[in-house]
């Protein structure tokens, strides 16, 4: 087999799974953290694939050529709707394909679909850009070459140059709030960032992680999610949902044994919707003279649903200060804009 057939089979893969109770909520909408998961560990499988693979090997017979092995570790991924709910008995269908590398990153594409077994029926329910860097075993801090990707036409390399060229951009502009931390508050008043504000700690074993020892990107978003779902169900008291997730930038890698500290706090409320930002911080127990440090952070939007699924009026976020003020504004600014792209997104499909 052919070094260019092996690229090209290695570029593009499919997993699923039926969906079951533990991956669903109290009334059986599956966890929005569930699915990320699923997402991240299809990107990580193709990405990790294709980077083992380069010019004069096989995938058939790889032994010839002397290669530095590694695994792709997930660095950002790119805002993601959730379109439609996914529930209990559905089965999920992840498909995954590289469509962009640079030198040191590659680009997935996923597309999630769950299927009724029952009527057959199909629906989307996720579009998802992920971008991984690939690391060596041998070498935790060596970054790995990427093997190029053949691309149909040049407007397709240059329009895969400007996503990379983009989120590399909003990755820098991210660090700078990552000084930012949660503080606890005494006796709450209702509806204030102090009364949802919620956190969880995990210890980070040897199933959370990959051959490398440090944390798979997936098991970070799923608590990232369940995080900012109790941040909104303390919020509404209702039965809530993901709606999307905002870039989600992975600053720092998270080691085998690491306690993990995820916060997350209500920043904007529309009428009918609630972002919520979350904080992943890592505080290395064994290490500790690394001291703890910010490895990631997001912002995920949910919706109240009512008991038929449709969605409810959200109650109005209380500001008690100024900084609570500005990170309001500033979620009006993403609210509007994702607007915005959801509009002309709706009219160019038209």
């Amino acid at each position: 087999m052919s070094a260019a057939k092996s690229l090209s089979l290695s570029s593009s893969i499919q997993i699923c799974r039926i969906m079951r109770p533990d991956d669903a909520n109290i009334v059986g909408n599956v966890h929005g953290g569930t699915i990320l998961k699923m997402i991240e560990e299809a990107g990580g499988i193709i990405s990790t694939r294709h980077c083992n693979t380069q010019s004069g090997a096989s995938m058939l017979d790889p032994s010839p050529v002397q290669q530095d092995r590694c695994v792709a570790a997930l660095a950002r991924v790119e805002r993601t709707d959730f379109l439609h709910p996914m529930f209990i008995g559905e089965v999920a269908h992840v498909s995954a394909e590289i469509t962009y590398t640079s030198k040191h990153s590659v680009e997935v594409q996923v597309i999630v679909l769950a299927e009724n077994i029952l009527t057959g029926a199909k629906k989307v329910t996720n579009k998802a850009t992920l971008w991984y860097v690939p690391f060596s075993l041998q070498n935790v801090d060596k970054i790995i070459e990427v093997p190029v990707i053949e691309y149909s036409n040049v407007e397709q390399e240059e329009e895969g140059k400007k996503r990379y060229d983009a989120q590399k951009m909003e990755r820098l502009e991210t660090k700078e709030r990552n000084g930012e931390i949660i503080n606890p508050v005494v006796s709450p008043e209702a509806y204030t960032v102090g009364f949802s504000q919620s956190s969880l700690i995990h210890l980070v074993g040897p199933s959370d992680c990959t051959l490398h020892g440090f944390v798979h990107g997936g098991v970070t978003m799923k608590l990232m999610d369940e995080v900012a779902g109790i941040v909104a169900a303390r919020h509404c008291k209702t039965n809530i949902v993901t709606a999307s997730v905002d870039a989600i930038n992975f600053h720092r890698k998270i080691k085998k044994g690491c306690v993990v500290s995820v916060s997350g706090r209500m920043t904007f409320t529309s009428n009918k919707s609630m972002e919520i930002e979350v904080f992943v911080d890592a505080d290395p127990l064994v290490e500790a003279a690394r001291g703890k440090y910010r490895a990631v952070t997001a912002f995920f939007t949910y919706i109240s649903l009512d008991k038929e699924g449709k969605p409810l009026s959200v109650p109005p976020l209380k500001l008690e200060n100024e900084e609570e003020k500005k990170r309001f504004e500033e979620g009006k600014v993403r609210y509007l804009q994702n607007k915005a792209k959801r509009q002309a997104e709706k009219e160019r499909q038209q």
